[in-house]
């Protein structure tokens, strides 16, 4: 049985700030919510705050942490104790590179009362798969002095185009039997006096992509990391650390973040169609160079998204 897609994407830039907040971006947040499912990537301090500044609700499926530096988990124990507050039950899964379990203690430990759900670590190392309801997230190493990952979620294929007019000349009535060839069934009809039986393959184009989102965290350019290279290839979004402009490049190869124009040969590198430059450091009050520098290397669309900055990513065809 084929499952139709067409569950809505979008992408919820709740901090876009590098290391330090500054007036106008909070620490790093990515929520993705994909129908009704939430994702959040990364919970800089504030961001539960940002979700209600965003109106995305608290209904939280899982978080996925990129590396234990706090400015990417920090905000995950004022959520916690908010979703508490608000009486969920629902178990709350936890993911990231090793550590995430000790992470969980910490979090389990620091309050004195129980809460009405239970809160567990996952480990995830370079490959692993986490599977939802039609789509997965993948992890891929990063390149940031500790260990680190990246992520990918990337839907399942969808089925082709219903040829409408194939179905008719074949004498498929229009009706509840297209709907259930295009959901994967063979189907019989009598046509002629005959009875046949027709597949969903006599009237279904060849499968389609499905959607895909490339979440870097912090990291040296990903086109340096040909490990993650298959991983990455062809994403619909691509998120990547841009820290600095081109002019700090000695700054960034130093702290092991990205500049801006390596963020553009990495979209360029992968295919990417669309590039969002995020962890952004607070010394700048300007980002116009970081527009700049990711253009002269990448000829896609480049956004540099505000703190809740909302994003729909659409099907490719």
């Amino acid at each position: 049985m084929v499952r139709i897609a067409g569950e809505t994407l979008h992408v919820h830039f709740l901090g876009t700030a590098g290391a330090l907040p500054s007036p106008q971006r909070n620490p790093p947040s990515i929520l993705i919510r994909r129908g009704s499912d939430t994702l959040l990537f990364d919970c800089g301090e504030g961001t539960q705050q940002q979700m209600m500044r965003a109106r995305t609700g608290f209904t939280v499926n899982a978080i996925f942490i990129t590396h234990w530096h706090a400015d990417h988990f920090l905000g995950v124990f004022g959520l916690v104790e908010t979703l508490a507050f608000m009486g969920r039950t629902d178990p709350l899964p936890i993911y990231g590179p090793p550590w995430v379990g000790e992470f969980v203690d910490l979090v389990q430990g620091i309050s004195r009362h129980v809460r009405g759900f239970s809160i567990t670590g996952h480990a995830l190392e370079h490959g692993s798969v986490v599977p939802f309801n039609g789509y997965t997230v993948r992890a891929f190493a990063t390149f940031h002095g500790i260990p680190g990952l990246g992520y990918v979620l990337e839907e399942d294929e969808r089925p082709g185009r219903f040829n409408r007019e194939q179905a008719i000349a074949l004498g498929i009535p229009p009706g509840p039997l297209f709907g259930r060839l295009q959901r994967g069934e063979a189907i019989r009809i009598v046509c002629d006096g005959v009875e046949t039986e027709v597949r969903p393959s006599d009237v279904m184009g060849e499968p389609r992509p499905g959607r895909k989102i490339v979440y870097t965290g912090d990291t040296r350019p990903l086109q340096r990391l040909p490990d993650a290279a298959g991983m990455v290839r062809d994403a619909d979004l691509l998120i990547h650390d841009a820290t600095f402009d081109d002019e700090e490049a000695d700054r960034a190869r130093e702290v092991l973040h990205s500049t801006a124009g390596e963020a553009g040969e990495a979209a360029a590198a992968s295919g990417a169609r669309m590039l969002a430059l995020v962890h952004i450091s607070s010394r700048y009050t300007s980002t116009a160079n970081h527009i700049r520098d990711a253009k002269r290397r990448y000829e896609g669309d480049v956004i540099l998204p505000a703190d809740l900055t909302v994003l729909e990513v659409p099907f490719r065809s």
